[in-house]
């Protein structure tokens, strides 16, 4: 699933090509929406909120989308047909010059612009906020002390932006088992302020990356290593299936020396 980076990155390139120019395409491609015409409207800015986009009209209206795990936003020349499947196009958006195509995006809905709490109202703080309420966020993750931290740090409830990669790369950093309540994290604010860190490390380049090497294999500490040694101590690192029920579960990894419960 596309993280809080990938959709900041997706955000601006969106910006760049769309804001402050006349809309000259709108096709929303889904039954609720297929009437939906803004064309002749200017699209003022396009925002990311956590892992959801908002492009928002001089109409008072604001376009949502989510990547969820398989979406996407492809930009091209307003006069070329968009690289894919047309049967997976569910939003073109475009001016003179650019035209966005929104593949598999999710979750689509217009919105009055001072109503986008609809949408986005229940997430916690944005990680990647240019003000990030870093004690909004430690209120809302003390507010459920019982929880492991591996699944509280996924809920978008808490905070925005992180996903599973993020996820498992900080309670490494930070030295914390996954499985350890939030009450019991030791420091929780430090928590925060890698997960802040690390997303905007990122944010100039699409090849992620939490140790410093971009070179594929060596990007992560233990993210996708499951059954090869610690970066750190060299324990073989372990995977397992972690979330509140089987339909949020998500793969968390882990260092079962460097993370574990007691150290």
């Amino acid at each position: 699933m596309p993280e809080g980076d990938t959709v900041y990155i997706a955000s601006q390139r969106l910006h760049t090509a769309l804001a402050g120019r006349t809309v000259t395409r709108f096709d929303l491609r889904t039954p609720a929406l297929a009437l939906a015409d803004l064309t002749g409207a200017t699209l003022t800015e396009v925002v990311p909120r956590g892992k959801h986009i908002l492009m928002r009209f001089s109409t008072g209206q604001s376009l949502h989308s989510h990547l969820r795990m398989d979406g996407g936003w492809r930009i091209g020349p307003a006069q070329s047909r968009p690289r894919g499947r047309d049967y997976e196009i569910r939003a073109l958006v475009g001016n003179a010059d650019w035209l966005a195509a929104g593949f598999r995006v999710h979750d689509l809905k217009l919105v009055a612009t001072d109503a986008e709490s609809e949408v986005v109202g229940h997430l916690g703080p944005d990680l990647l906020a240019p003000e990030f309420d870093r004690a909004e966020a430690l209120r809302r993750f003390a507010a459920v002390p019982a929880r492991p931290i591996g699944e509280a740090l996924l809920d978008q409830r808490l905070t925005a932006g992180i996903g599973n990669v993020y996820k498992s790369e900080v309670l490494f950093l930070n030295r914390l088992s996954p499985f350890l309540p939030v009450a019991e994290v030791p420091e929780l604010g430090a928590v925060l302020d890698s997960s802040v860190r690390l997303l905007r490390g990122n944010l100039s380049d699409h090849s992620r990356t939490t140790t410093g090497w971009r070179q594929p294999g060596q990007q992560f500490w233990v993210y996708g290593r499951a059954g090869k040694g610690c970066r750190r101590c060299g324990t073989v690192v372990l995977s397992c299936e972690q979330g509140e029920d089987p339909a949020m579960e998500r793969i968390t990894y882990y260092c079962p020396t460097c993370q574990a419960v007691s150290g």
